[in-house]
């Protein structure tokens, strides 16, 4: 089994490696009669395109996406949509030092061990450079989700250091390069991922998606779980070492009093009081705002000499160069909206082949 697509009923394949010609995409079971340019996803592209700051990598990539087929007219087919950008900034003599060691905090030695093979040129297949696709086929899945629900991301967490929610602005996510909702962390920030990027290092982060609008219903009991299905897709974004949703592990610590989110009546539509839960209950969704934050490890690719082997065997120190995130976290902001994106389209079109008739909100059925 390839094990390179997801989703069910919008199927979502990426191909490529970081510095072959292209990485590429398929999107299969997009609804036809959607309107859908490249001019659709380019924005979100440009959100998670390299280079835009001294915060992360240096790899200067356009990203700029084609559509090669589902597409006609502007509008889609039904068929599978296939994407393709091209990789143009490409330097595989950085890596040529790593060919035959395995780096520690990489993919290099488990790679081997499974295939007995690897591209070591930027970490292959295995580099956060497949998430572009992801991004891509996020932008689709926004369409197929339509307007009324709103998909955002922010970077809450650096290393040790957190937000004050007091202070969180959503205005403020697109106004710094951290996607940070509260500017005085995002200054702080700052100050400290320069410190880090001068001494080689990294840190890690923690990326919080929230989803408006989400109607009611989309989900499964049992093994299609709204919230199993939603982890297991953040989870899959490169580097993410942690999901939670709603309190997440901060549920462990409450009572059940203050964990129970209260309900009441309001204009015949059920209103919870609190979304402890994260806009998820029994697998199911509440109506409410899908909230999930998931942990992103410090960048693996450091200055400082690191103890590990090589394909003989032997014992080596290992130095990391190239150009790298000091803080791989601030671009898993985008990446994180695309996946929350690409499982509620699925969870969508599955609600409505099996409930076409479902509503929107949380209004009770009649007796």
């Amino acid at each position: 089994m390839s094990h390179n697509s997801f989703g069910h009923l919008f199927r979502v394949t990426t191909w490529g490696e970081s510095h072959g010609p292209a990485i590429g995409g398929v999107v299969d079971g997009c609804p036809p009669l959607l309107a859908l340019t490249e001019a659709d996803i380019q924005p979100w592209l440009d959100k998670r395109r390299p280079g835009q700051s001294k915060y992360t990598t240096q790899r200067q990539e356009p990203d700029r996406v084609r559509i090669l087929s589902g597409v006609f007219q502007g509008l889609t087919t039904g068929t599978p949509i296939s994407l393709l950008i091209d990789n143009q900034d490409q330097r595989s003599r950085d890596y040529a030092a790593i060919a035959e060691q395995f780096r520690p905090g990489h993919a290099d030695l488990t790679y081997e061990l499974k295939y007995g093979i690897r591209d070591y040129r930027g970490g292959g297949r295995s580099s956060a450079r497949e998430t572009a696709m992801r991004v891509a086929a996020g932008a689709i899945a926004r369409i197929v989700l339509g307007p009324a629900v709103r998909i955002r991301a922010a970077l809450v967490r650096i290393g040790p250091h957190g937000i004050d929610r007091d202070r969180w602005d959503w205005a403020e996510v697109d106004a710094n390069p951290l996607f940070c909702p509260d500017p005085l962390a995002a200054r702080a920030w700052e100050a400290e991922l320069a410190e880090v990027r001068k001494a080689g290092s990294s840190v890690g982060a923690v990326i919080e998606v929230v989803a408006e609008g989400v109607p009611p219903g989309l989900g499964a009991p049992i093994y299609g779980k709204l919230d199993a299905e939603l982890a297991a897709a953040l989870m899959s974004i490169n580097a993410v070492k942690g999901v939670e949703i709603g309190e997440g592990f901060a549920a462990a610590a409450l009572s059940g009093e203050a964990n129970a989110d209260e309900m009441r009546m309001h204009h015949g539509v059920v209103q919870f009081q609190s979304n402890h839960a994260g806009g998820i209950l029994g697998g199911i969704a509440t109506g409410q705002p899908i909230v999930a934050r998931f942990a992103v490890k410090p960048t693996s690719s450091i200055l400082s000499p690191r103890r590990a082997v090589d394909r003989g065997g032997a014992d080596i120190d290992v130095v990391t160069k190239g150009r790298h995130d000091p803080c791989v976290g601030i671009r898993a902001v985008p990446v994180g909206e695309a996946m929350m994106a690409c499982v509620l389209a699925d969870h969508l079109l599955r609600h409505r082949a099996q409930n076409p008739n479902a509503a929107t909100t949380a209004r009770l059925p009649r007796n």
